[in-house]
């Protein structure tokens, strides 16, 4: 073959090989900048919900809770701010840009305050009552309500059983005179749990739990809950209002306070309970009458009372006539009164704290807060 030949086919070779190669680079350049944009893009993804997680805290906490609520809520991916010192005086301002606020006691969530947080969706409570919040209104407003009444149902209820052991075993009264040197065996002779009848109004947490710790004492448990048609009657059986109060030897209340259960434990109740009663009210100091149950104690109606909670808690405040009152009810053996601490164990700090996190990232979850 001549040269000529040779260099006209390898011309003829050349231009289809160039094209060729040039369209493969162009194409691997293509691939590799669309690579490069799908990374970035990724990239951009990945990080949004990290971004939205840290750019503003979810919940604000404005009382002391135990640090197993804090490390929950950040294995959840929540976002917190933690005010244990919180002022009350700081709201409305400190709290506008929260959805979720978790509270114990601090603050009073009323029509007012809820108008002015714009953004609140929760309000969760460590503990079991919800009487610093307008439920009504919180709800009339689509925001959703926490609390934890498992966190403490059992230190409730094993607090209402020592009452009551120390009402039927005189112990108060025995261990002071005892302090005084006066040994008096006859004049503290107490009575038995067991053959008793034991009424508890409110079957919810505390109310079940408690039936369910007296089960140990050989006693009838016998319970009324205007708001259940049934329940489980392992631990007590259910009966009317009206059979309640003729039978009951010792009368236990766990009901929230609500406008309905306000002094609740009045004259007109304490009338139709039998002779002899022993009332116990480990569940808000406004569901009782304190006036109506002295009344009934000095009248021979009721035979001892004991509770963890009164009308009035603060005692900075209290008026000359709820001193009184206080001193009457305390000065004899017949009555004792604990400081609102039945719900405030070593555990139920704890409990409290776990159940309500758990809450919280349930909430967060279904209102597509994260």
């Amino acid at each position: 073959m001549s040269n000529v030949l040779k260099a006209v086919i390898m011309l003829m070779l050349f231009v289809p090989i160039t094209s060729v190669l040039t369209k493969f680079i162009e194409g691997r350049a293509f691939c590799f900048l669309l690579f490069i944009k799908v990374l970035f893009i990724c990239s951009i993804l990945s990080a949004r919900p990290a971004m939205i997680q840290t750019h503003t805290a979810q919940v604000i906490i404005i009382d002391d809770f135990h640090p197993v609520f804090l490390d929950q809520l950040s294995a959840a991916g929540i976002t917190y701010h933690y005010q244990p010192d919180f002022k009350k005086e700081d709201a409305p301002l400190a709290l506008q840009q929260y959805p979720i606020v978790a509270v114990r006691s601090k603050l009073e969530f009323n029509a007012n305050l809820i108008n002015q947080l714009p953004n609140l969706r929760c309000i969760a409570r460590g503990g079991a009552g919800m009487d610093n919040i307008d439920e009504n209104y919180a709800l009339s407003k689509n925001i959703t309500l926490l609390n934890a009444p498992e966190g403490n149902r059992d230190a409730v209820a094993e607090h209402c059983i020592g009452l009551l052991l120390g009402l039927s075993k005189r112990i108060v009264k025995s261990h002071q005179e005892v302090a005084n040197f006066v040994w008096n065996r006859e004049g503290n002779r107490g009575w038995e749990i067991k053959g008793k009848t034991i009424g508890i109004v409110g079957f919810g947490n505390t109310g079940s739990t408690l039936a369910k710790k007296l089960s140990g004492f050989d006693c009838q448990v016998i319970t009324y809950d205007k708001y259940l048609n049934t329940i489980d009657e392992t631990y007590a059986s259910q009966v009317s209002i009206e059979e309640l109060l003729n039978q009951s030897d010792v009368i236990s209340f766990h009901v929230p306070l609500t406008a309905e259960t306000r002094g609740m434990i009045n004259e007109d109740l304490i009338a139709k309970m039998k002779s002899g009663v022993v009332l116990l009210n480990t569940s808000r100091g406004m569901v009782a009458n304190n006036r109506a149950i002295w009344e009934g104690i000095k009248g021979g109606k009721i035979s001892s009372y004991a509770c963890d909670v009164l009308e009035n808690e603060n005692f900075n405040q209290l008026s000359a006539e709820e001193k009184d009152l206080i001193k009457e009810m305390t000065a004899g053996n017949q009555v004792i009164i604990t400081p609102h601490v039945a719900g405030w164990s070593t555990e139920s700090y704890y409990k409290i704290g776990a159940v309500l996190s758990e809450k919280i990232a349930g909430f967060t979850i279904k209102a597509k807060i994260i």
